[in-house]
């Protein structure tokens, strides 16, 4: 009879709980984004390159090698994964609060009475007790106002930009190995540049200075020659600094102690990638920043309906059953048997302003985080438009640095002809040598960032080649195999 009466007990409770079950607060809806139709550069071709792997198109084994290094080393990456492995264990946590929580109980005891300040002992005389108890008990929250799927909804939310927070930093990992490859080839380039015309040079300085010591010309030419022999000297330290420091970034990059990049291309032999294609639109779900923005206002949304729920009864079962006796040998008798069933209802009266302030702060937090969104989706359209831009000009800067340095070229040709027939001084081709020298290096500077910009479109693009990226990491487990 007892049991039949708790067991309707449960059913009314449950029932009600279901029928005047609610969430609290709002269901969340993507906040209305300015997407521009069209990005203002229009290629008449573009490549639908967006989920591979497009650093391959650079045809460059060295660079593939790093990338897969990089991927499997990197140490903000390997921060990333496990953070991933602590919002799921905050998701697991918070959905177990839809189950009934049941624990067990053992206790033993056994006590000895003071005669110096028992006046009373029970029957028998005897001094000490023994107690005995074993039992099982459980808890369940009813979730009535959404608390606990608010609580739930947040937490896998979270975990949720965790990942994407983890395909960011594939994507910016991915971006800046190349980056720094492609800056470390100019740089090997530009050194090549400068090496060459200062042995060029050093041939001059020689022959001047024997015309210098033989009378055959003035020390003002001889100064000339010098001067532009240490112009050029003096800028491959800086070069060659550049290189070290840039080894060392792209290092730490793959994850290793600052070393030597092995590498055996220039910038002239990489084949040029394609442009990928996508629309505006496309953004908000190829971007893993933008999507890790709204996972996260996902998440402050939900938030406020649990903070909400405090205004709310917090409605839970409790029930234990188990044995009690002072006889181990009489503990699992019918008659040491107990148990208890209950309800209760917990809520606020008076909190001073607490809540109400909770909510006013997971309110404001959500108000951040959506500007914070529309901010980060305002900068994706701009990078997109910048490197489409950047491709753009710079491919015809480089066209026209190309006519330029043909120009260059003969007219130092013609420098050293006038000077060979007696109608100019050294001057000229000082001069003339100069122009080359820097539009050399400035061609080399513009190749670099046309491909540079390049891996800026990829970036910003986004798309599946993260996940494809992604596929090139291998298991934690498995490394620790091999």
């Amino acid at each position: 009879m007892i049991w039949r009466n708790a067991s309707r007990f449960l059913l009314v409770c449950l029932l009600g709980s279901v029928m005047a079950g609610c969430t609290i607060g709002k269901d969340y809806q993507r906040p209305p984004v300015d997407i521009p139709p069209a990005w203002r550069v229009d290629y008449e071709a573009v490549a639908d390159l967006a989920n591979t792997a497009w650093w391959e198109q650079f045809r460059d084994p060295v660079l593939d090698e790093l990338i897969k290094t990089a991927l499997n080393e990197n140490k903000d990456l390997l921060i990333a994964v496990a953070r991933i492995e602590e919002f799921a264990g905050r998701l697991q946590s918070a959905q177990s609060g839809f189950y009934p929580q049941i624990g067990y109980d053992v206790f033993g005891s056994r006590s000895r009475r003071s005669l110096d300040r028992t006046t009373f002992l029970p029957a028998g005389g005897e001094r000490t007790d023994n107690t005995y108890q074993i039992g099982v008990s459980a808890a369940w929250e009813l979730d009535i106002w959404g608390r606990l799927r608010r609580a739930t909804e947040a937490a896998r939310a979270d975990l949720l930009a965790a990942e994407e927070s983890r395909q960011a930093v594939i994507l910016s990992l991915v971006s800046a190995v190349a980056a720094g490859y492609l800056d470390l080839l100019r740089l090997n380039q530009q050194l090549v540049v400068a090496r060459e015309t200062l042995s060029s040079r050093e041939e001059f300085l020689l022959l001047f200075e024997r015309k210098s010591k033989g009378g055959q010309i003035s020390e003002l030419e001889f100064a000339q020659v010098r001067a532009a022999y240490e112009r050029v000297a003096v800028s491959i330290p800086g070069l060659e600094r550049q290189i070290v420091l840039r080894e060392n970034s792209l290092s730490v990059l793959l994850g290793r102690n600052p070393g030597v990049i092995d590498r055996d291309r220039t910038l002239d032999t990489l084949i040029m990638p394609e442009i990928p294609q996508g629309l505006p639109s496309e953004l908000l779900e190829r971007r893993p920043d933008i999507r890790h923005q709204e996972q996260l206002l996902i998440a402050a949304n939900a938030r406020i309906g649990v903070v909400k729920s405090q205004y709310f009864p917090s409605l839970s079962l409790t029930g234990l059953f188990g044995y009690a006796s002072g006889q181990l040998s009489d503990l699992l008798q019918g008659s040491a048997n107990l148990w208890r069933l209950a309800a209760g209802a917990l809520g606020p009266v008076f909190t001073g302003g607490r809540i109400e302030g909770e909510v006013r702060q997971a309110e404001a937090q959500q108000q951040e985080l959506l500007y914070g969104y529309l901010s980060t989706v305002q900068t994706a359209f701009r990078e997109v438009e910048d490197s489409l831009v950047n491709i753009r000009k710079l491919r015809e800067q480089l066209e026209v640095e190309r006519r330029f340095l043909g120009t260059l070229k003969d007219q130092v040709k013609f420098a050293y002809n006038r000077y060979d027939a007696k109608f100019s001084t050294y001057l000229e081709i000082v001069e003339a040598d100069r122009e080359l020298f820097t539009a050399e290096i400035s061609h080399v500077q513009t190749q670099h960032d046309l491909f540079a910009a390049i891996v800026s479109n990829y970036k910003a693009m986004g798309g599946g080649w993260v996940t494809e990226a992604a596929r090139q990491v291998v298991p934690s487990g498995q490394k620790a195999k091999d």
